[in-house]
């Protein structure tokens, strides 16, 4: 292994070094693909000791662990920087002052791609229509590449050579450091404040999330949030969606005079929403979206209707778990924001509100600056109880009591998990508390107390597990 010190007379800016930033499993894609394009490669981290490193190809001879290394960045002719790592970042920030490039992993495969790329992102959901539009690529017969920010990295997809058609989930992260992306197909599915300590404001994460729409040749646009509005041509073929009856061609809801709630394109009723394994309104979007993405790739109605029907969404997103005595309890562990939060809240709310019932909803972690006093109007019509965990749980208490939170909603700090579920089975014995459900949706990080959400809520699913056998 060559040191920096060595080398450092060899290199000079245009030597054609290409250095990767961080070394999670997007920079491991990000080596592996560059050395085998015959690329001189640099690795540089944060962590004395990345997990990774002794996975990286031998052909990486520059590796510089224990921090980011500002000499070595100054002498690349491209920096390839994980999503993971601010561009904020010292030694990244005097690389870009140098005009050193610096871009993504998407931005490399984008460069590479010869198939269609249905790209998507957003505040929420990103996950679930992402993988719902892969499904129905696949039911349909298209050799298709589902990755992304979905947990398989882009760069993998091009090992195949009879992929057809690329679905990528695409982060705020990722987005920031992509131009003209080119996708057939682009939507932002939604926008609510999330990763402000990332991006400042709310203009900045909108900024990155619009970059998507670089180079579209076709959008898909939700009626309900004037943010996923681009602003491309008025030529450009484009599809929207939405909870209301939809204009002619476009996606929507219609209920019949029975209160029988269908997906519609036009006037035309093509599903009713009760034979939707995935529920809540929330999820009607979701599959609206997923039409027409499809719609706008090719992909046959028919075909996508079938695979709606046998959907049944994915873990941690809003996943029934089972029902103890009585109540039922959802996990959605990848509310990590406040938008997914609010989205979960009114889509489950409104199943039970008909039939009297209240949500007991389970908040907390790390809060990343949201303010959550935007969650109050959606906990007073559809929750009575509100527990909160974590790191910045008081905060997040704080934040609510001075945004107009009912009195008739009761408020537990309860610290951890398992705290929480001692609380639930205090509450829960009165009939007064109009619990029917327990939602864990954080609208928090969970790095605090878990080594991520998925951690989180297999634990919530272990003690729900426990609560049934009455352990």
């Amino acid at each position: 292994m060559t040191t920096l010190n060595a080398t450092e007379t060899l290199l000079h800016k245009g030597s054609g070094l290409q250095v990767v930033v961080g070394l999670g499993q997007s920079g491991l894609s990000v080596a592996n693909y560059l050395t085998k394009q015959g690329y001189r490669v640099a690795v540089t981290d944060n962590q004395s000791q990345p997990a990774l490193a002794d996975q990286l190809p031998a052909a990486v001879d520059i590796r510089q662990f224990g921090a980011i290394d500002a000499e070595l960045l100054q002498q690349a002719a491209r920096i390839i920087i994980s999503p993971g790592i601010s561009l904020d970042t010292d030694a990244v920030a005097a690389a870009r002052r140098a005009n050193i490039p610096v871009v993504s992993d998407i931005q490399l495969f984008c460069e590479a791609c010869t198939v269609p790329i249905v790209a998507i992102t957003g505040s929420n959901a990103k996950s679930t229509v992402t993988t719902l539009v892969g499904q129905m690529a696949a039911d349909a017969g298209v050799n298709v590449g589902v990755g992304g920010n979905i947990g398989v990295p882009a760069l993998t997809l091009l090992a195949n050579p009879d992929m057809q058609l690329a679905v990528l989930e695409l982060s705020s992260f990722q987005l920031e450091t992509v131009s003209n992306l080119g996708a057939q197909v682009a939507t932002v599915l939604n926008m609510s404040p999330d990763h402000l300590d990332r991006h400042g404001d709310m203009l900045g994460y909108h900024q990155a999330k619009h970059r998507i729409f670089q180079g579209a040749k076709s959008v898909v646009i939700n009626r309900e949030d004037a943010l996923t509005r681009p602003l491309v041509a008025d030529n450009l073929p484009r599809l929207s969606t939405g909870i209301h009856a939809p204009d002619k061609g476009h996606y929507g809801l219609i209920t019949d005079p029975e209160r029988q709630i269908y997906l519609a394109r036009g006037t035309e009723r093509l599903l009713s929403a009760d034979k939707l394994p995935i529920k809540g309104r929330h999820n009607l979007l979701n599959a609206q979206a997923a039409l027409a993405l499809g719609e706008l790739a090719g992909l046959p109605l028919d075909s996508m209707l079938n695979t709606l029907q046998q959907f049944t969404g994915l873990e941690h997103r809003c996943q029934y778990v089972a029902t103890a005595a009585g109540i039922d309890y959802f996990n959605d562990s990848k509310g990590t924001n406040i938008g997914s939060t609010m989205a979960a809240i009114e889509g489950l709310g409104a199943v039970y509100a008909p039939k009297d019932g209240k949500l007991l909803l389970i908040l907390g972690g790390q809060g990343k600056g949201q303010q959550f006093g935007e969650l109050t109007p959606f906990i007073n019509q559809y929750v009575s109880q509100v527990l909160f965990i974590g790191e910045d749980a008081k905060q997040i208490e704080q934040h609510l009591r001075a945004a107009k939170l009912s009195d008739e909603v009761a408020l537990h700090q309860c610290q951890t998990l398992e705290n929480a579920f001692a609380t639930i089975q205090q509450v829960t014995i009165s009939s007064l508390s109009q619990v029917q459900a327990v939602l864990l949706s954080p609208a928090c990080a969970s790095f605090d107390q878990f080594s991520g959400y998925a951690a989180r809520g297999e634990h919530f699913s272990q003690l729900v597990s426990q609560l049934e056998k009455g352990i």
